[in-house]
C-alpha cells in the first residue's frame, strides 16, 4: 500500500510563527523519508493561519535536494490561481531535478477568502478555468509543447524547457470532492484525491461514479483513491482518544472557518452548487454532528485502533492510497513527531503488506 504524509502548514490555534511552521514541516518531511513513507504531499494555500504554502512546487524543489528516494507530490496545485504554461514548466523542471519523483496533483480551490485576494480571478470561473487548464498542462507534460485557444488561457504553441522526459499518465491526481470534479478527473485519466471530511461510506456514490466513467473512457479499471486524512497515534489508549478527538475538533474548527462550509454563499456561486446542498445538510446536523462524521472518517488512538479504522476503510473503498497529516489542529511539534514515529514503527509495516 502507498502511504505518504500530508503537509498542511497551519498555525491555527497555536502560537507558532510562520518560520517555525515551515521549519517543523521540513523536519517532518525529512523524517518521513527515513521512516519509510512513500511520498510527500504539500498543499497550496494562501494568506491565513489555516494553511499557508503559496507555492508547493517551490517547497518540493527544496526537498528534492534534501531527499533521495521519497516521491514529491502536489496536493494540490490550484489551477485557477496559476498560469498553465508556468505550471507545466515548474512540474517538468521539478521532475528533472528529482530524477522522476514527482506526482502532479491538481485542484480548483474552495475558499472565497482566498479567491477574493486574487482580484483578477472570479470564483465563478473556477470550473471553466480548471477544465481548460488541466488538459493543456497534461498534454504539455506528455509532448513537451503547450498551446490553447480557450477563453481563459489563449496560448500560442510554446516548448516546455527543460523538456519532460517521463510520462505523467500514472502520476496525475485531481481533487474530486464534488460530482463535476469526479467527472473531469475520470476524463483526464487522473487518480482522485479525497479529503477525510465525512464517513467514507457516504463517499461511495462519487467514487463508484468515477470508477464507472474511468472504465468506460479508458477501458481499464480505475486506480485507487488517494485518501487524505488526519491521524494522532499514541501508545496510551485513553490519551490517544482524548488528544486525538481534541486535535481533530480543533482542525475541524479551522476548516469550518476557512471554507465557511455551513454558509449559504455556495448556492450563489456557479460551479459550487453541490457544496451549497452539503451546507444545508451541515446546518441541519450542526457542528457536533459534523464532528462525529469527521472523527469517523479519520483514525486516532493506539496503533491497533488506527489499524482497525483503516481496515474498515479498506472494506468500504477497496484498495486505496493514503496521505496522512500528523501535524494539525495545534498539535505540539513533539507530539506530532512522536505520533508519526509510532505510526511508522507499528502501523506502516502492516499497511505495506496490504494490496
Amino acid at each position: 500500500m502507498d502511504v505518504g504524509i500530508q503537509v498542511i502548514f497551519s498555525s491555527f490555534g497555536s502560537n507558532s510563527t510562520d518560520s517555525e511552521v515551515f521549519s517543523e514541516e521540513v523536519r517532518l518531511c525529512l523524517l518521513a523519508e527515513d521512516l519509510g513513507f512513500d511520498v510527500l504531499w504539500p498543499v497550496e494555500h494562501h494568506f491565513t493561519d489555516y494553511s499557508f504554502c503559496p507555492d508547493n512546487t517551490q517547497f518540493l524543489s527544496y526537498l528534492a535536494g534534501r531527499t533521495s528516494t521519497i516521491d514529491l507530490g502536489t496536493a494540490a496545485v490550484i489551477l485557477p490561481w496559476n498560469d498553465p504554461l508556468r505550471v507545466a514548466e515548474k512540474i517538468s523542471m521539478l521532475d528533472e531535478l528529482s530524477n522522476g519523483r514527482v506526482r502532479f496533483g491538481m485542484g480548483r480551490g474552495l475558499s472565497r477568502r482566498e479567491y477574493a485576494q486574487f482580484s483578477r480571478i472570479e470564483m465563478e470561473e473556477s470550473r471553466g478555468r480548471f477544465d481548460e487548464a488541466a488538459p493543456m498542462i497534461l498534454e504539455a507534460l506528455e509532448t513537451g509543447f503547450i498551446e490553447g485557444d480557450g477563453p481563459y488561457y489563449p496560448q500560442p504553441r510554446a516548448g516546455i524547457r527543460p523538456a519532460p522526459t517521463r510520462s505523467f499518465k500514472d502520476r496525475t491526481y485531481a481533487v474530486a470532492n464534488s460530482s463535476d470534479s469526479v467527472d473531469i478527473a475520470a476524463r483526464l485519466g487522473a487518480r482522485i484525491i479525497m479529503f477525510a471530511e465525512k464517513r467514507w461510506d457516504a463517499r461511495m456514490t462519487g467514487i463508484n461514479r468515477y470508477r464507472d466513467e474511468y472504465l468506460e473512457l479508458h477501458g481499464s479499471e480505475a486506480p485507487p483513491v488517494l485518501t487524505c486524512d488526519f491521524i494522532y497515534c499514541d501508545a496510551d489508549a485513553n490519551q490517544g482518544e482524548e488528544r486525538g478527538a481534541a486535535y481533530l475538533g480543533s482542525y475541524l474548527g479551522s476548516l469550518l472557518e476557512h471554507y465557511e462550509l455551513m454558509s449559504d454563499h455556495f448556492s450563489d456561486i456557479e460551479g459550487y452548487e453541490g457544496y451549497g446542498k452539503n451546507a444545508e445538510v451541515l446546518r441541519r446536523v450542526g457542528e457536533s454532528g459534523f464532528l462525529d462524521g469527521f472523527k469517523a472518517a479519520n483514525a486516532y488512538g493506539t496503533p491497533d485502533q488506527i489499524l482497525g479504522t483503516l481496515e474498515s476503510r479498506k472494506k468500504v473503498l477497496g484498495t486505496f492510497e493514503q496521505s496522512t497529516s500528523f501535524r494539525f489542529g495545534a498539535i505540539p511539534f513533539d507530539q506530532a513527531e512522536k505520533s508519526m514515529r509510532l505510526f511508522a514503527a507499528e502501523v506502516l509495516p502492516v499497511l505495506k503488506t496490504w494490496d
